[in-house]
């Protein structure tokens, strides 16, 4: 087996990753099978465009939340929650804590 060394990792929601993977198709003309179980499950789940995405991320960004980090704002694409208590289980766990008025500013960015 070959050895493989990471030169970096940078955190990706379900729509970067869904659309990497069709372009992916697009080169190899094929998807491995993992890979194309991957496209049914997000092509299943994930219904928001890469643009508005990328419109939410940027828009989440511009508020300035100190420690808020690229791996969290991942997780917030990727389950677009809709309450406070919600948005709050996704940093169970983490080492961060957020305002409650912060918090309320990311559910105001996500409804728009």
């Amino acid at each position: 087996m070959t050895n493989l060394k990471v030169l970096n990792e940078t955190p990706i929601s379900e729509v970067d990753l869904k659309e990497k993977l069709e372009a992916i198709k697009k080169r190899d003309k094929e998807l491995t099978k993992k890979a194309t179980k991957t496209v049914e499950y997000l092509n299943t789940f994930v219904s928001l465009k890469h643009k508005d995405a990328e419109d939410i991320k940027k828009r989440i960004l511009n508020l300035n939340i100190p420690r808020l980090k690229d791996r969290h704002i991942a997780k917030i694409l990727d389950i677009m929650p809709q309450e406070i208590e919600s948005l709050k289980m996704l940093f169970t766990g983490e080492n961060i804590t957020i305002k409650q008025e912060d918090l309320a500013k990311i559910l105001e960015e996500l409804q728009k």
